[in-house]
């Protein structure tokens, strides 16, 4: 008896020894409760079950600013995770931090783990590269801006549910309609207004917002947004607001509300909201592109990502990064890519993934649930159209969105306040230079 005993003592021991000796690896993340939140725990909890030598703890760190800068500060203190979400407009800011970021390309020389860098999707790679092609983070959560309707509301009007408007032309008249039949209040309404009607409208007609091909050619670059395609888009876009054809509802997804409950017929926002449209709405809905200016030749071209990647941070020991590699290696699996796209709306990030959703007949079921690929996709990427790489940006974007505000307000012209805001925006890009030569 006392020998069984002193075994199952000693294998105790041995156990818990084991548990013990597992690495735990911070993950500070920005994906709050929804959703995502849940698959960000799943994915974890998923990962930890596979095996014995790893923990991943993901810590909810608020918004994507916060979490960068809560990042930056707990380097600085000697407290940083050894993953970090950061968003994709503070790209710039985490290639600067040179000593701090430990490449997810060495990353994966140093350990040894499987990779496939081809399988990423070109227009998601291309903006977390290396200017020879070397991936400097993990993308994770990458989505891009489309259009939802109402087709309920499109019937009702007497407008083709099937067929919606594919030119800001188009959907200014079908806008009318809705409201002059009473089938919504308001045509449509927009989410990440920075992000949506200036950035990616840049991009979806060939126009770059900024010199030096968006600032992948260089630190020295300057804003272009005071000129014609989007000093007319603005001013277009208040004008509009007189006849309820556009109704601002506020940054990021503070405006959803207004496509959820009925009220504007459209809604241009980020793919990744999709699970949210599905949850929220009680109405048949479809996805589209992103309408474009009939008037402009090299329009549509293809629109750009937004969504966040996985950074590593130094200043860990050689088995965190170890788990580090082997999480990466789990995350970008075609399984969990599928899971993480089909419930979420954010694109697969590998062709696998993406091949994967197709076979199990999930565009079939789900129609409209591949546009946000195809619009990625829709023409090979021209330097105006590769995505964004300024310095500063995240205060950049909010000077943009401070100007927005004061034409939605009246407060401001187009003209003037994107003027304002580029002399605004040249500053901080000239702030970023000085101190990342």
């Amino acid at each position: 008896m006392l020998g069984k005993t002193l075994s199952a003592l000693i294998a105790a021991a041995t156990f818990a020894g084991t548990a013990q000796a597992a690495t735990e690896i911070q993950w500070w993340h920005a994906m709050g409760g929804g959703t995502t939140g849940e698959l960000v725990e799943t994915f974890a909890k998923r990962f930890n079950a596979s095996q014995d030598d790893y923990v991943i703890n993901p810590v909810y760190k608020g918004t994507y600013t916060e979490t960068m800068t809560g990042a930056i500060a707990a380097y600085r203190s000697g407290e940083q995770p050894a993953i970090v979400q950061v968003f994709e407009v503070g790209t710039a800011t985490m290639m600067g931090a040179r000593e701090a970021i430990y490449p997810v390309h060495e990353l994966v020389a140093d350990t040894g783990v499987e990779w496939h860098p081809d399988d990423y999707l070109d227009a998601v790679k291309s903006y977390y590269t290396t200017p020879d092609g070397k991936l400097l983070s993990l993308p994770f959560n990458s989505s891009t801006p489309v259009l939802f309707y109402n087709k309920d509301a499109f019937e009702k009007a007497g407008l083709d549910p099937n067929n919606p408007p594919s030119t800001w032309a188009a959907l200014a008249d079908a806008s009318r309609k809705l409201i002059d039949t009473g089938a919504a209040e308001c045509g449509f309404t927009t989410g990440w207004q920075s992000w949506v009607q200036l950035e990616n409208l840049g991009a979806w007609h060939g126009e770059a917002i900024a010199t030096r091909a968006n600032g992948f050619e260089g630190l020295d670059t300057e804003l272009r947004l005071d000129n014609g395609l989007f000093v007319d888009h603005i001013a277009q876009l208040a004008a509009w607001q007189k006849e309820d054809i556009f109704r601002y509802g506020g940054r990021r997804g503070d405006a959803n509300p207004l496509f959820y409950t009925g009220k504007c017929a459209m809604l241009m926002n980020s793919s990744a909201y999709y699970g949210s449209v599905t949850k929220e709405t009680d109405f048949e809905f479809g996805i589209t592109f992103l309408p474009y200016r009939g008037e402009v030749a090299a329009a549509p071209q293809n629109s750009i990502i937004g969504g966040a990647t996985l950074w590593v941070l130094r200043g860990h020991d050689e088995a965190t990064y170890e788990g580090v590699a082997e999480f990466f290696r789990y995350l970008s699996s075609p399984e969990v890519q599928a899971e993480w796209h089909q419930k979420t709306g954010y694109v697969p990030i590998t062709y696998s993934a993406y091949e994967r959703s197709r076979e199990q007949g999930f565009y079939r079921e789900n129609p409209g649930t591949d546009i946000a690929i195809k619009q990625l996709t829709f023409n090979k990427p021209v330097p105006a159209s590769k995505g964004l790489r300024l310095g500063n940006f995240v205060q950049v974007r909010e000077v943009l969105n401070n100007a927005l505000e004061a034409v939605w307000s009246g407060d401001k012209n187009a003209e003037r306040a994107l003027a304002d805001a580029v002399a605004e925006g040249n500053a901080l890009l000239r702030r970023f230079e000085k101190t990342h030569q």
